[in-house]
């Protein structure tokens, strides 16, 4: 009997590690777009509005793939999903360096985009299936997207290890996909040895493409789920607003070197991973509702005080870490209050669901992260190359203002579900 009980929680634990792994080589693939547009500027000659096209190839089939197979996916089975999208991914990366233009990136970003549709509606349905109950639902959620920035973070050293910093037009940094091919084939081997019982995510309904296609469009009748959209929707045009164009903001507006620019950039990402696991703990502590209030309040101080620290840089032959402008050290600390809010808000809107919902919650989730990643990008595009960074990154004050008008109706919402949940259950008693 321990036998067994020793079987089942080191296949839990190999099923985690599975997913967490799988989310960081996505994170490491996603986020490496803001780098991708640096370099494909130097190397394939591209101007910046069609570089930044780069974000629509990947957020755009994002939310194609989320709509047309999220609600479908626990009848392909969610491991399974995941190998099929690390196969898609493993092929288009070794694209890369055997064919390198433009256009191989953009089919790059376009394969990673259906793969992570495949991967994130996967990864957030299996954690429903693992969680026992909503506190423990809301760690691990913490703690894989904690680790998803981990993996951000470890992107930009990555990718800055392959340029060429003499040679900033060099295609050497496109050799950094075959260590991505080989990182992919590993994990598929991970998920080809673990198992995960994936029957709770089934019912009556869902076992058919009907039903699980009446139940994303069902999902549209709660108010607590449109109000929810809105705000993970107006959450990533931030993020992706900061994420994305950080490298050719302190490229262009601090006056720092490629490499040393993408490698400033990822304390955004180590800022992001450590805002994550203080959030899991002080949630312990606060409501998530005041807890998300601070934080976006304090993004928009943040952005008024450092963004005047990054006018009027001039160049310097010899800059470097001891040196280099405050603001490429400050900025990028918008990351510890801006991480919490996205698992929060997945956490509180999942768990409030029943688990055969949450693939199609998730697939919905999906599919407005992406647009809201292709509207943030497109839009700090633009502003970036008819005015500069700066007010590029100003304009993220827009969008924080209107989150924290979401997430009041947002909580409203969430209490009344409860509220609702908390009836039922003494009816039945």
């Amino acid at each position: 009997m321990q036998f067994v009980t020793r079987q089942v929680a080191m296949n839990r634990f190999r099923m985690i590690a599975a997913l967490a792994l799988i989310y960081m080589v996505f994170a490491i693939l996603l986020n490496s777009v803001g780098t991708v547009i640096l370099q494909s500027i130097y190397t394939f000659g591209v101007d910046k509005p069609q570089a930044s096209l780069l974000e629509l190839f990947k957020d755009l089939p994002i939310a194609i793939t989320s709509f047309l197979v999220a609600s479908f996916l626990p009848l392909l089975g969610y491991r399974r999903a995941m190998m099929i999208a690390l196969g898609i991914v493993a092929c288009a990366c070794v694209l890369m360096p055997l064919y390198p233009s433009f256009r191989t990136t953009e089919l790059l970003f376009t394969c990673v985009g259906v793969s992570f549709a495949l991967t994130k509606v996967a990864v957030y349905s299996s954690i429903g299936l693992l969680a026992n109950d909503r506190s423990e639902h809301g760690r691990l959620t913490n703690t894989i997207e904690g680790l998803f920035m981990v993996g951000v973070l470890f992107a930009g050293w990555l990718f800055s290890a392959f340029i060429d910093g003499a040679k900033p037009t060099s295609p050497s940094w496109l050799n950094v996909y075959w260590v991505l091919a080989v990182i992919c084939v590993l994990v598929i081997l991970l998920l080809a040895t673990s198992r995960l019982d994936e029957s709770a995510a089934r019912t009556e309904e869902t076992k058919s493409m009907r039903g699980s296609l009446l139940e994303m469009l069902h999902l549209f009748l709660r108010p607590l789920v449109y109000v929810f959209l809105t705000s993970a929707f107006l959450y990533v045009l931030i993020e992706q607003s900061f994420s994305t164009w950080l490298p050719t903001f302190n490229n262009e507006i601090l006056k720092l070197p490629n490499a040393m620019s993408i490698q400033l950039a990822t304390i955004l990402a180590g800022a992001s991973a450590v805002g994550r696991i203080i959030a899991g703990q002080l949630l312990r502590r606060m409501r998530w509702y005041a807890l998300l209030n601070i934080c976006v309040l304090g993004m928009g101080l943040l952005v008024m005080l450092t963004l005047p620290l990054a006018q009027g840089v001039v160049e310097r032959a010899d800059v470097g870490w001891m040196n280099a402008p405050a603001a490429a050290y400050l900025i990028p600390l918008i990351g510890v209050l801006m991480a919490p809010i996205y698992p929060v808000i997945n956490s509180v809107a999942l768990s409030s669901l029943p688990k055969p919902s949450h693939a199609a919650m998730t697939g919905l989730i999906v599919i407005f992260s992406a647009l809201g990643g292709t509207l943030g990008s497109r839009i700090t595009a633009i502003v970036f190359s008819r005015f500069d960074g700066i007010h590029a990154f100003y304009f993220s004050l827009v969008p924080m203002l209107l989150i924290l008008v979401t997430l009041f109706f947002f909580k409203r919402e969430t209490d009344r579900a409860g509220t609702a949940t908390a009836t039922i259950t003494l009816a039945a008693k």
